[in-house]
């Protein structure tokens, strides 16, 4: 059979064309950005990829067009798409009928954390010796890639509360039909898509009226919106990480090392190359679906020893004249405080040097203006790069960081500055949910030539 992906150089299509790929499907595929590492790797697989969406490289023949959610009404592709009568599905349903149908679906779901927590997970079940298969919304270092199929009935999701398609406006993750659910936390986000955190909500709910009797819902104790969630219907048993059946006891203040508790009693001690309340968070929660799934606690907390992380999530890039360059994906308030609070608590009083693209739908719609300047306020200097067709003023959030602040609208001007201002022993973290123009390899090169 051949499938053709529109969007497929997104992370989720991405890791639908590797799946399909894998599992003997003919796959083509279109997107509007093609790049390396996706692009590559699809090629590697033997994937075609068109760029742009010209309605006449829309295959004929295809038994099904993947329609990715980057795809609108208006559209000529689109349109020419419906006009044809061609065959279409979304990606998610798509990854169920073919994929999850008869999997034991592990799903992570939640605002912050999803692509950690889910490679945490299934590192640990492989690990375990179960060979579990996987779609990631990012790149694990122990795996290299960020979709498999798998050897077993257990398969680890990525669970996205953004919508399916442009005619299907639920949520991604009602789709999956999971029997183990992690909910790391709820906060608003998406505003192009939600009005309001009661609309995030809504869609939880629905996801919860998906889980099993004997399926288990992990969900942070800490956070209130899930207990409101929690508190609207729940059929399914739940355990609590972060307070109540899942807890930490810090042996080092970054999270680096710490003890498991669960239902009070000592499980063993983690200590790993992860910093940050939220990782630790992120740990527990994994530890506790694992459980579920038959891997002693022990065992998982072994697997987390060796655990190497996320591609952009804190990923050191290099280090220039005892200077690290860190890359991070934080892009919410939330993500950017707690980012920042882990590598502090690691570094101390060194100077931590922020740099910041708001680039996200939300950010870009201002909705987060408000709590940014706060976000930042653990780093010791703030650059901020104002993207164009950015819908509101970023100097309020200069005015509130004062002196310590930065705004620049060319990439060529801001690595000169992080260059001029970064000295050895200092750290620079670049957050971005983009590309970011390559700058975290400009900012390297800019201090290698300041030798």
């Amino acid at each position: 059979m051949h499938i053709h992906i529109l969007g497929i150089c997104g992370t989720f299509m991405g890791g639908v064309a590797l799946l399909a790929r894998e599992k003997g499907f003919q796959v083509s595929g279109a997107d509007a950005n093609v790049y390396p590492p996706m692009s590559t790797l699809l090629a590697s697989q033997g994937i075609t990829i068109q760029e742009g969406y010209a309605p006449d490289d829309l295959p004929q023949e295809s038994d099904a067009v993947v329609v990715g959610n980057v795809m609108k009404r208006g559209l000529p592709v689109v349109e020419h798409l419906l006009d044809a009568h061609l065959p279409y599905i979304s990606g998610p349903q798509w990854l169920y009928e073919n994929i999850l149908a008869e999997r034991w679906v592990l799903a992570v779901a939640g605002t912050h954390g999803k692509t950690t927590t889910a490679s945490m997970l299934a590192w640990i079940l492989d690990y375990a010796g179960l060979q579990p298969g996987f779609l990631i919304g990012g790149v694990p270092e122990n795996f290299g890639v960020s979709a498999r199929l798998g050897g077993t009935p257990f398969f680890v999701v990525e669970a996205d509360e953004y919508d399916t398609a442009f005619f299907d406006k639920r949520s991604k993750f009602v789709h999956y039909r999971p029997r183990t659910v992690i909910l790391n936390n709820l906060e608003y986000d998406h505003a192009d898509i939600f009005p309001d955190l009661a609309a995030i909500q809504t869609q939880f709910h629905h996801l919860m009226r998906m889980v099993p009797r004997n399926g288990l819902v992990v969900s942070n104790g800490q956070d209130q919106h899930l207990q409101s969630v929690l508190d609207q219907g729940c059929w399914t048993p739940v355990e609590t990480f972060a307070v109540g059946d899942w807890e930490a006891r810090y042996q080092q203040a970054d999270g680096s090392v710490f003890e498991v508790l669960y239902q009070g009693e000592s499980q063993g001690v983690v200590a790993w190359s992860q910093l940050g309340q939220h990782n630790v968070h992120n740990a527990l929660a994994a530890l506790a679906a694992a459980q579920h799934v038959g891997v002693p606690i022990a065992q998982s907390i072994a697997a987390l020893a060796s655990f190497q992380g996320v591609k952009r999530r804190m990923q050191l890039r290099g280090t220039v004249r005892d200077i690290a360059v860190y890359d991070d994906f934080a892009h919410h308030p939330t993500a950017i405080e707690t980012t920042l609070a882990g590598l502090r608590a690691k570094v101390g009083s060194a100077r931590i040097l922020a740099v910041l693209e708001p680039r996200s739908n939300t950010m870009r719609m201002g909705v987060h203006q408000a709590h940014l300047a706060a976000a930042l306020k653990m780093a010791d200097q703030v650059f901020i790069y104002q993207p164009p067709g950015l819908d509101w003023d970023l100097q309020v959030v200069l005015d509130e960081l004062a002196d310590k602040s930065q705004l620049h609208q060319a990439i060529d001007t801001l690595v000169q500055a992080i260059g001029a201002s970064a000295q050895p022993g200092e750290q620079v973290l670049v957050m971005s949910n983009g590309g970011f123009a390559g700058i975290h390899d400009k900012i390297i090169q800019n201090l290698a030539d300041s030798t």
